[in-house]
């Protein structure tokens, strides 16, 4: 590979066919099919227990597949060791040397890929200036901010120049200021250099506003592969609907919803608290429950035939609990699903529209 400052790092792609771990009766992942293009950002998103480390870290090489396929760059690398997979990863706890200096920690694995003294000092410089850390070489990690020790381990990741990284919840021992920073920091040197990043969090702002794709993870199962964007606007389950967005969207038996009654049973109408208006007459009838007052936005909480709801407001709009509010929202922003399968119902969409729309 070339120079680091280059941004010519020539990132490989990651395909995983059919992969599943198991412990025990426990299916951790399970038939996971994933396609990771060569230099994207990639996050692997999901609740605490979902799978989405054990799937980084058979990615690794650091737990084994009990089914399935993993390729790097086009080669089956299932049964190939950590060592053989051309990869570089960091983990939560960066896991730096307290007793070596941070040039010494960067350059650690050149050292013991035995690279030569003049080569190792031309890299250490490179990276060491593209990351900030300068004047902080012959400091202990002790001596250092989470955030300078983030930069060391991401130094140390990087200064290798493999094609693909790995990072396994990264940022999360840092305060929020400061994972800001890092986010656009991290995806800012990832673009630069080139190579395929594939992330771990259970955070989603980090993951839509890093990623060039979101890979949603669910009790094992991937959920749903898609852009942030269409995570957003075209969530493919209840569970991606719900879990992206905040506040998340709303989800309401269309048995509740006046309008709506005849419809097929087992149908949840899907609007977002930000797309829904006030109305005159028509639409989404409601009680408000509850208000939280958050400046430039009002959250109220509704009630429709025992089905709760939340509505974001203008902050200027002032609403009382126990006042009777119509909402109604543009076509484009429903969502129609099949609570028993799972699956969108969007020729549906048309129809439910025009049944909300004011008269």
């Amino acid at each position: 590979m070339s120079d680091p400052l280059t941004g010519a790092h020539a990132g490989k792609a990651i395909r995983l066919e059919n992969v599943s771990k198991l412990f025990g009766e426990s299916r951790a992942v399970d038939d996971v099919s994933i396609e990771i293009p060569a230099g994207s950002f990639t996050v692997l998103l999901g609740p605490s227990g979902c799978g989405k480390s054990t799937t980084l870290r058979m990615i690794a090489g650091l737990e084994g597949t009990d089914e399935g396929r993993i390729f790097i760059g086009g080669d089956d690398v299932t049964g190939k060791p950590s060592s053989k997979r051309d990869i570089s990863m960091v983990f939560q706890s960066y896991a730096l040397f307290p007793h070596l200096s941070v040039a010494e920690n960067i350059i650690f694995g050149l050292r013991v890929r035995k690279v030569d003294a003049r080569e190792r000092r031309e890299k250490l410089a490179r990276v060491a200036d593209l990351l900030g850390l300068s004047e902080l070489l012959e400091r202990k990690p002790a001596q250092l901010s989470g955030g300078q020790q983030q930069r060391v381990a991401l130094g140390r990741a990087i200064i290798g120049e493999k094609p693909v990284c790995l990072m396994d919840e990264p940022l999360s021992n840092l305060d929020a200021k400061l994972r800001h920073e890092m986010r656009v920091e991290l995806r800012g040197l990832q673009q630069r250099l080139g190579f395929t990043m594939v992330y771990v969090t259970h955070d989603q702002v980090e993951a839509i506003t890093m990623a060039d794709q979101v890979v949603l993870l669910n009790a094992g199962r991937a959920e749903q592969a898609a852009t942030p964007r269409d995570l957003y606007e075209r969530p493919a389950t209840p569970f991606a609907a719900r879990f992206i967005g905040t506040p998340p969207m709303n989800l309401i038996p269309m048995s509740a919803i006046e309008p709506l009654q005849d419809m097929p049973t087992g149908l949840l109408l899907g609007v977002r608290p930000e797309a829904l208006c006030l109305a005159d007459d028509g639409g989404l009838s409601g009680t408000v429950r509850s208000v939280e007052y958050l400046g430039a936005d009002t959250l109220a909480d509704c009630e429709v035939s025992g089905s709760l709801f939340q509505v974001r407001l203008p902050g200027s709009r002032s609403v009382s609990t126990g006042e009777a509010l119509r909402f109604t929202a543009s076509t484009a922003d429903l969502h129609v699903f099949d609570r028993l399968s799972g699956g969108r119902r969007d020729d549906l969409i048309p129809e439910i529209g025009s049944r909300l729309r004011p008269q």
